[in-house]
């Protein structure tokens, strides 16, 4: 049973019931209701986090509580064969080709368009999750997160963009049974 899970209300702060609900906040709590019950469904307990739109890593990871080398980024990657891969990589590196190629065994892997990434996530880029995507993918974890000291809670993408998700990277690792890889590099 997970320790904890928050999540904002689905109004957007100024805004009264009687104005009633956009387009976006109804997709923005589908989506965010799809992750609270996909974490439940996998017993990792998560904590969703308001947080305002940033414009750099620096600047997200400080609105989530954390280092920036603890902000996750959610790659979806695309091999061959027409299947996906999620990658996620810490701030301040960067996915190295030829080792996510060697680890997934294959010659071939590329970065799939907005339009796929959506299609396969039902979330848009820079909000991207495992949790609760659309396809369950396989979950490649770089092992640089799990360098000593070992972080207590990781920040990522929630399926929404003014909200992280923290989540202890142990928990992430069980419940996608995540392969963990060195798959990058330093920026």
């Amino acid at each position: 049973m997970p320790r904890s899970q928050r999540c904002a209300p689905a109004l957007r702060p100024g805004r009264s019931r009687d104005e009633g609900f956009s387009m976006s906040d109804l997709k923005s709590s589908e989506a965010m209701t799809r992750v609270l019950l996909d974490a439940a469904r996998r017993e990792v307990p998560i904590d969703i986090v308001p947080r305002a739109a940033a414009t750099s890593l620096e600047e997200a990871a400080e609105l989530l509580g954390v280092v920036p080398g603890h902000l996750l980024k959610t790659l979806v990657l695309k091999r061959s064969d027409d299947s996906f891969v999620f990658a996620l990589i810490p701030g301040g590196r960067k996915l190295d080709w030829a080792k996510i190629r060697a680890v997934l065994r294959v010659n071939k892997l590329s970065l799939p368009d907005a339009e796929t990434a959506l299609a396969v996530t039902h979330f848009v880029r820079g909000t991207i999750t495992p949790f609760g995507s659309h396809t369950a993918l396989p979950v490649i974890i770089d092992a640089s997160v799990f360098a000593d000291p070992v972080p207590e809670r990781v920040a990522m993408g929630s399926g929404d963009p003014l909200h992280g998700l923290l989540v202890d990277p142990q928990d992430l690792v069980s419940g996608f049974e995540a392969t963990i890889a060195d798959i990058s590099t330093p920026e």
